[in-house]
């Protein structure tokens, strides 16, 4: 079965069908989007309980926003996650380490203050659905690969903590080690904790047999785009921004 996107047009939300049974939902959304989500399960004949595992990609307010309000109304879903993840969550914001990744980036992040968003803040998780998220380490990865059908790797820069799903049939889940779609230009994605660290994912990237790339924002694309790319990466300057109340 080809991945489902429940997203939106800002966000993308992919969901497949889980080894083991159930699915697999790639990221949630903002915090404002449970209910367009849910319509997009109904239009799609899927319910909230049809999901077995939420795979967080990162943990920003775009990614994570409905996780509480998903994982109130499915009492058996797991979340799979970096251990990194876990203290963004609890914190319920954005890190601001690193910057906009160019002009055009910084001016939408400008932008993003006119519909308050500027703090990026979103509902930390409730402390009693840790025990449902199940943090990648070497004891467990082989299993949850194999319930997931597919390979973890860590790809940081946009975050350090960020996780990238391979699938066994080449669909390659990114979440925003890149981007595809305004105000994203060259494929990066608007915000970088550490560019080095972005190049070397996209270097990584490229070693691995995928044959689409399924970013968290935008349409899925050939890896080679990423290739034909590198060198912005390489090139590219941070612009860093400083929230309202960062310090409250």
């Amino acid at each position: 079965m080809h991945p489902i996107n429940l997203g939106n047009r800002i966000v993308n939300s992919y969901i497949y069908p889980a080894n083991g049974g159930g699915y697999v939902l790639i990221d949630t959304g903002y915090e404002n989007g449970f209910s367009g989500f849910k319509a997009a399960l109904t239009r799609n004949h899927l319910t909230i309980r049809d999901i077995s595992y939420v795979f967080l990609t990162h943990a920003h307010d775009d990614h994570a926003g409905f996780l509480n309000p998903l994982l109130e109304a499915n009492s058996h879903a797991k979340v799979i996650l970096s251990e990194k993840a876990l203290q963004g969550l609890r914190r319920g914001r954005n890190s601001f380490e690193g910057g906009c990744t160019g002009c055009l980036a910084l001016f939408f992040c400008k932008l993003m203050d006119l519909f308050g968003k500027k703090g990026h803040r979103f509902p930390p998780l409730k402390p009693v659905f840790e025990e449902r998220c199940i943090v990648i380490n070497e004891e467990n990865k082989n299993e949850i690969e194999n319930e997931l059908g597919g390979k973890v790797y860590e790809t940081p820069g946009h975050t350090s903590c960020s996780i990238s799903l391979l699938l066994n049939d080449g669909i390659f889940f990114v979440g925003d080690a890149a981007m595809n779609g305004l105000p994203s230009l060259h494929r990066i994605t608007i915000w970088a904790e550490d560019k080095d660290l972005f190049y070397q994912t996209w270097q990584e990237i490229l070693k691995l047999p995928s044959e689409e790339i399924y970013p968290g924002h935008g349409k899925p694309f050939p890896p080679a785009e990423l290739e034909q790319n590198l060198g912005y990466v390489r090139r590219m300057r941070l612009y860093p921004l400083t929230p309202a109340g960062a310090k409250g």
